[in-house]
């Protein structure tokens, strides 16, 4: 089961033409993800999945539906973890921990990761592919 919640967090921002490739860039990806999603910036969140939303396995509207409960919420990011490499692509985990409150007042926490990809430095590459991208998410709910 996915799970998807609005979480406030700082945007980070990157300059024009900038490109993500540090596992500290994946990390800030998952960070100005939820920021998006808290300042209702959901077109801006879904983009941020790869293949243009596609990889979160909806569509916008349901992607937008899917927070609507949510009332306040907090994401820890962990350090990035078991970064790879496969036909061109490169791969890697970040761990987090989602604190949220739904609007009516129960609360929520979730722990699981977020696998993202980028494109590696092959000819042809779009500078917009060899950014992170989320590629899939595994959230349960916490103990």
């Amino acid at each position: 089961m996915r799970w998807m919640l609005a979480l406030p967090l700082v945007a980070v921002a990157m300059p024009a033409g900038a490109i993500d490739r540090t596992p500290a860039d994946a990390r800030a990806v998952v960070q100005r993800y939820y920021a998006a999603i808290d300042r209702g910036a959901y077109l801006s969140a879904y983009a941020l999945w790869d293949r243009g939303g596609q990889a979160s396995g909806q569509s916008y509207a349901t992607f937008v539906r899917g927070f609507a409960r949510t009332a306040h919420s907090r994401v820890v990011a962990g350090p990035p973890f078991d970064q790879e490499g496969a036909a061109g692509s490169s791969y890697i985990t970040v761990p987090v921990r989602v604190y949220a409150t739904l609007k009516s007042g129960a609360a929520q926490r979730f722990v699981g990761s977020y696998t993202l990809r980028r494109v590696n430095d092959v000819p042809g590459s779009t500078a917009s592919q060899r950014n992170w991208h989320l590629a899939s998410a595994t959230l349960r709910p916490a103990r």
